[in-house]
């Protein structure tokens, strides 16, 4: 079942959240949003949700409208915390899985091995707001997967998690992709869509500046990174022919050069000058192609 946005755009009165956003998100995959707070990707989940109208444009899934009718097929877990604070976690469950159509028994069935699974098995009887804020995404992340959904939408949803926990929730994300659920998720922390995602969209002040399969966009960017630790000093590197970028570090440095092939002349510039540990060219991260391409850097 794929989703299918084409020219959608949502303005607020005379501002423009969205602007003229085509993208297809293939089934049976994860897809990632980025972009800075306010670039539009809030506004374009709740327009897939049907939470909010498009302006103009159309939303498409497996080539029929996303309304009321397709609400049990799709989770969704918001940035924001919607959960009730002075109910239990199982009555809060069982609440959000009725109003999905699903029967009690099978319900707690689910909320017991999804409990099972992310160690807090003895949060059942517990209210929310006794849990953590940690603890208390995991119940959110299961309020928004308890009915098994075709498609799931998550908008950060590694916020607030230690490391323990989002290696936790990024492989129920991916059990859950494997079992046959699309997913669309955003995130502020690059080397998550970049471990996740298969395809992707950058936003930026609503419009999107770079989409397609991740692989495609790596390969198109043509510039790549060359990664050197050596006992003597590199400085002299960043005025090479080629070199576009220059990082240094107490080991060495990182290298932005415009092709691959840069990458022997920078070989033959260091030869002879003394013990060199690594010499590694790698394709750019994403966070390179985010911050040319978004002109915006995120806290790594």
């Amino acid at each position: 079942m794929t989703l299918k946005l084409t020219n959608v755009t949502k303005k607020f009165g005379s501002f423009t959240a969205v602007d003229q956003l085509s993208i297809e998100i293939p089934e049976q995959q994860i897809f990632g949003f980025l972009g800075a707070n306010g670039a539009g990707k809030t506004t374009t989940f709740r327009m897939i949700l049907g939470l909010l109208d498009e302006s103009s444009g159309d939303i498409s899934w497996n080539n029929e409208p996303v309304d009321y009718s397709k609400s049990n097929y799709i989770g969704y877990l918001p940035e924001e915390r919607g959960l009730y604070p002075k109910l239990k976690v199982s009555d809060q469950i069982v609440y959000l899985g009725r109003l999905r159509g699903m029967k009690k028994n099978d319900i707690l069935q689910e909320l017991k091995k999804w409990l099972e699974r992310f160690k807090v098995e003895d949060y059942f009887d517990k209210k929310v707001e006794e849990l953590s804020k940690g603890n208390q995404q995991k119940i959110q992340f299961i309020s928004a997967v308890i009915h098994k959904p075709k498609l799931l939408i998550l908008d950060e949803p590694f916020s607030g998690l230690d490391p323990v926990n989002v290696e936790m929730l990024k492989q129920a994300v991916v059990d859950l992709k494997n079992e046959g659920t699309s997913i669309v998720f955003s995130s502020h922390r690059m080397e998550h869509v970049e471990e996740l995602c298969e395809h992707l969209c950058i936003m930026q002040r609503g419009k999107p500046v770079v989409h397609g399969a991740l692989k495609e966009i790596k390969r198109s960017f043509g510039k790549k990174n060359l990664f050197i630790h050596a006992d003597f000093d590199l400085n002299f590197l960043k005025d090479l022919p080629g070199v576009v970028g220059f990082k240094d570090f107490p080991e060495g440095c990182k290298l932005q050069i415009e092709s691959e092939e840069k990458s022997q002349d920078i070989l033959t510039a260091i030869q002879g000058k003394g013990f060199i540990r690594r010499f590694e060219l790698e394709e750019p991260s994403l966070n390179d192609i985010f911050i040319e391409k978004a002109g915006e850097s995120y806290e790594q």
